[in-house]
């Protein structure tokens, strides 16, 4: 009998043979110990994401148990019941993700590109090697995405530190164990951070800037603007998504490469790979490993009957290595066509940063290539971070 379980220490540090195995047995699970069906072949992951009218991305059409533990976590936490696009359904997502998407155009995100280069640079010419290791994770994968987001949202350099603790702090609520400690520090950790940006949207409103707050605080789409609130919550949002998926994406991304000589050697001399790179080791071991769905009603799904509310966790990690979809799924394929791997989500809420995790991803990969001569991973230099829909190193040690 298959059983689905993320508690495991093998888990964390590979949870692909235990996707393989659950996929190969029952691709549509019910997993007891999460009260959650969870899906691992391509086919039905694909299908939950793109059909919004069955699947919903709001907790309120859960039912049960589950249901009410959602409802009080909502409740209790600050900004809870704040619609975003992470969340919503239409027709409330469909006016966010428009006014949103004024903001976040691919002009805009492409004119990033000069001042990502320079904030890699710069993380690089303060590496600290004098024992002849670079934490990678710590030293740039994590500070890199922390100051483009402060940058876009007009946040001062001195409080980098604060955000980068607010955001750990909430990303950790994404776990299967959450304890009641966990979610206390991510409550304090929100009310802080609405705190500071609060004061900070209040700014922008009075003396618009440069930065992209100033462009969502202006969007407006058939006299509709974002909301105070709304405001916050995408701050928030934009924190949490930004940060931790392109650390995770740079950090996992190039631990894969470090087991592969071949293909670094490959990347240095042929650069213009860098982008479909980026699209592979995204494929291969995905920062977002899962996301979550709830049925508007009864449906059937990879030949199980799924109720009204129940709750389904597309774990995007395993349909990324379905080999249905993707020929030899378990290799790292830099030239793999085509690649319509999930890492982003498909459908209505395909995820909106997209391009900018991407140009961070290019950027990052070819600054590192750049400055190290060799990609060799230090003994015992990598600590596996994440949960259960996040995947990341938190420590990633290179001998340099």
């Amino acid at each position: 009998m298959a059983v689905f379980n993320p508690f495991l220490p093998s888990f964390q540090a590979d949870p692909y043979p235990q996707y393989a195995a659950l996929r190969a047995a029952d691709p549509v699970h019910f997993s007891l110990a999460l009260q959650t069906w969870v899906l691992t072949a391509y086919e039905e992951c694909a299908l939950v994401l793109r059909d919004d009218e069955t699947f919903s991305s709001s907790s309120n059409t859960a039912s049960g148990q589950l249901a009410e533990v959602l409802q009080q976590q909502r409740r209790e936490f600050p900004l809870g019941e704040t619609p975003t696009v992470l969340n919503s359904d239409p027709p409330v997502h469909t006016r966010l993700r428009s006014l949103l998407n004024r903001a976040f155009t691919p002009r805009a995100i492409e004119g990033l590109r000069p001042r990502i280069e320079e904030i890699a640079a710069s993380l690089l010419d303060d590496v600290d090697a004098s024992n002849g290791r670079f934490d990678v994770a710590t030293g740039f994968a994590q500070p890199l995405p922390i100051i483009v987001i402060a940058e876009l949202l007009g946040v001062p350099p001195e409080d980098r530190d604060r955000f980068k603790r607010w955001s750990v702090a909430i990303a950790r609520t994404t776990d299967v164990l959450n304890t009641p400690a966990i979610l206390d520090a991510a409550r304090e950790a929100t009310r802080e951070l609405i705190a500071y940006m609060d004061e900070v949207v209040a700014q922008r409103r009075e003396a618009p800037g440069a930065d992209i707050l100033t462009a969502l605080a202006a969007a407006e789409e058939e006299g509709e603007r974002l909301s105070h609130d709304e405001l916050l919550a995408f701050s928030i949002l934009l924190l949490l998504a930004g940060h931790e998926t392109t650390t995770n994406l740079i950090g996992n991304g190039l631990l894969a490469l470090a087991a592969r000589p071949k293909l670094v050697a490959r990347l240095r001399s042929e650069s213009s790979l860098l982008p479909a790179a980026v699209e592979e080791l995204l494929r291969y071991d995905s920062s977002v490993q899962g996301v979550v769905r709830f049925a508007r009603r009864r449906t059937e799904l990879g030949g199980r009957t799924i109720e009204q509310g129940a709750a389904l966790l597309p774990m995007v990690g395993a349909a990324n290595r379905d080999p249905a979809q993707f020929d030899d799924p378990d290799e790292l394929d830099l030239e793999r066509s085509p690649n319509r791997h999930l890492a982003f989500g498909r459908g209505i809420h395909f995820c909106l940063g997209a391009p900018l995790a991407r140009l961070e991803g290019e950027i990052a990969f070819a600054a590192l290539l750049d400055r190290f001569a060799e990609l060799r991973v230090a003994e015992d230099g990598v600590e596996r971070s994440g949960t259960l829909l996040l995947r990341g190193v938190g420590r990633l040690e290179l001998e340099a």
